[in-house]
């Protein structure tokens, strides 16, 4: 476990093992506390992708905040949402539902990202980054956001100044590690959200 932690994927990485109950539910704050780490990762990128950092921590924050609400009863994150649809709050732009789906989305689009620089050695950064928009969040934008990543999508810095930021050294292991790892955490998350009729939310 050494070499994950040289990296800035290490404490993440670490985390991944913490996301699950032992009867296998997803936790709400070892959830949380994953996406906040992937955080130092974003801000690698530089102004670039200053609105995805801020997308993150605001539905990072919004979700924490229900959480320290009553611990106990909000331990488990599909819990906060199947509250919410109870009480047909889930759709409302401030609710959890919306924070949970959009912070999903956020690391889909990270992850595609990431998995894009390991598999095509020869695209420059700003292709990986624009082919995970597409693939990801264009979708659910309206054109002014979608104008707004596809501009910021050709400002992220180069592929090699951007691994060597991120301290990766001539290894990408632990990249493709969280790629693998993380990518089976959000896709139970889009089942669950698809189950309670809340993984087709656009952008208000």
């Amino acid at each position: 476990m050494a070499e994950s932690t040289m990296t800035v994927f290490g404490p993440a990485l670490e985390l991944m093992k913490t996301v699950k109950s032992p009867e296998g539910h997803m936790l709400t704050k070892p959830f949380l506390d994953v996406c906040r780490n992937v955080l130092p990762v974003i801000d690698k990128f530089g102004s670039s992708m200053a609105l995805v950092k801020s997308d993150v921590g605001g539905n990072i924050s919004r979700l924490d905040a229900k959480y320290e609400e009553n611990t106990a009863a909000n331990t488990l994150l599909y819990d906060i949402i199947r509250a919410e649809v109870a009480n047909k709050t889930a759709k409302g732009s401030s609710s959890c539902t919306n924070g949970m789906l959009w912070l999903t989305r956020a690391m889909d689009f990270l992850v595609e990202l990431f998995r894009n620089l390991n598999a095509h050695a020869d695209w420059s950064m700003s292709q990986c980054a624009t082919a995970a928009y597409t693939s990801t969040l264009k979708k659910y934008h309206g054109w002014i956001a979608s104008a707004a990543f596809t501009v910021a999508m050709k400002l992220v810095p180069e592929r090699s100044k951007f691994y060597e930021t991120l301290a990766l050294g001539n290894s990408t292991a632990d990249m493709e590690r969280f790629v693998s790892e993380f990518s089976p955490i959000l896709e139970e998350n889009h089942k669950f959200l698809k189950s309670v009729d809340m993984d087709d939310l656009k952008a208000s």
